[in-house]
């Protein structure tokens, strides 16, 4: 019998009003002098001198240095503003790309050389060998679940190739989930990183790897995500809503240590080559990637529509998905985005090269990745 290793070590305060614990949390653990990683729109809006509020008796500064597609030149520039400091721990305090960076700001601030030599599959990979500074998460976004996710993505600065740091070191020490965080978040944004939620959901559960924990996860996540996404589009002021989309967020990111599919390959290349925002990336993708999954797992796509409640089985589940993309606001297709026929050779280039379709319920090639971006087209 094969043994398969399972984890979910991550302690979560879930609620609204969850960020007024930091401050408490961190003197209780002897830490005084923070440093907030966070991107640039964040680093000037009211939500984040809020939240310095009820960080009483800390000595707190700010890293606003996080932008767009997060590149390593970032995380490095978090590490010298960390020595700078003088700091004790991190606070990351944003959306993925915040998250992203704030989980590896302490490899760079503790250990030599730079954060693209700590990447998985590099060829002389650095060990994360020194001890990591204390680390917790807060999420102002429902879409990656980055905060509790033990890898980093980042993307090289000239070639914006995403890579990734893999290790449970650079896991959050507790995460401080707050839907209040995300009261103010405008209707696309609340769309496309919705729409990030539920495919790592969805392509969980649809790959083939063996984790029957992050199979449930990753169901429940769909169906809360499914009855959800709307509403906290349309009314971005409904807390309930906006919890739900937190949780499934969470529970996406979770379920996603089973592996993702082609959906994230192409989403990927889109960011590298396009730039296009990975939410909606992958929003753009699902429905058609998914249409061409779906004839060698028709059972789970059964089960998939079952769970969100769409009468029809499997064969409706994918124009309810186009339906709820256009209800939420997101149409047209690529070329309507700013993807032309000339980006295509690269992207098929780098979506055959991503590791994400390995774990796709159906074997893609690059013939089938050209297919795939010409159909979304």
């Amino acid at each position: 019998m094969t043994i398969t290793n399972f984890s979910f070590p991550t302690p979560i305060k879930f609620g609204a009003g969850a960020r007024k614990l930091v401050g408490a949390h961190l003197l209780e653990m002897g830490f005084k002098r923070p440093l907030i990683v966070t991107d640039k729109a964040l680093a000037a809006l009211p939500v984040l001198t809020e939240f310095k509020t009820h960080l009483p008796g800390l000595d707190v500064a700010v890293f606003g240095g996080v932008f767009g597609n997060p590149t390593c030149s970032q995380v490095m520039d978090g590490g010298a503003a960390y020595k700078a400091h003088k700091a004790d721990c991190i606070i990351g305090f944003g959306g993925g790309a915040a998250l992203d960076v704030a989980k590896v700001v302490g490899i760079a601030a503790t250990h030599a050389g730079d954060i693209l030599e700590y990447v998985w599959d590099h060829p002389q990979v650095r060990p994360i060998e020194n001890a990591l500074p204390y680390f917790v998460a807060l999420p102002t976004t429902s879409g990656t679940g980055s905060e509790v996710g033990r890898s980093s993505v980042v993307s090289e600065n000239d070639t914006h190739l995403k890579r990734v740091v893999f290790s449970p070191k650079i896991l959050a020490k507790v995460v401080f989930a707050d839907p209040e965080l995300t009261l103010g978040l405008p209707a696309a944004v609340t769309a496309a990183t919705g729409m990030d939620a539920l495919t790592h959901n969805i392509e969980s559960y649809l790959s083939p790897a063996y984790h029957p924990l992050c199979d449930g996860i990753a169901l429940e996540g769909t169906r809360i995500a499914a009855a959800a996404l709307l509403t906290a589009v349309k009314n971005g002021g409904n807390l309930q809503a906006r919890s739900d989309m937190m949780m499934s967020s969470m529970m996406g990111a979770i379920a996603f240590q089973k592996d993702l599919g082609a959906v994230h390959s192409c989403a990927h290349a889109l960011g590298a080559v396009c730039d296009l925002h990975h939410g909606l990336a992958n929003a753009l993708m699902i429905d058609t990637v998914l249409a061409w999954n779906q004839e060698k797992v028709p059972a789970k796509f059964d089960e998939l529509a079952h769970v969100c409640k769409i009468s029809g089985g499997g064969n409706a589940f994918v124009p309810w998905l186009k339906q709820l993309k256009t209800s939420v606001g997101i149409s047209g297709g690529l070329a309507s985005h700013g993807v032309k026929p000339e980006h295509l050779p690269r992207l098929v280039q780098i979506a055959t090269a991503d590791i994400c379709h390995q774990t796709n319920p159906r074997a893609c090639t690059s013939v089938d990745f050209e297919a795939l971006f010409r159909t979304a087209m």
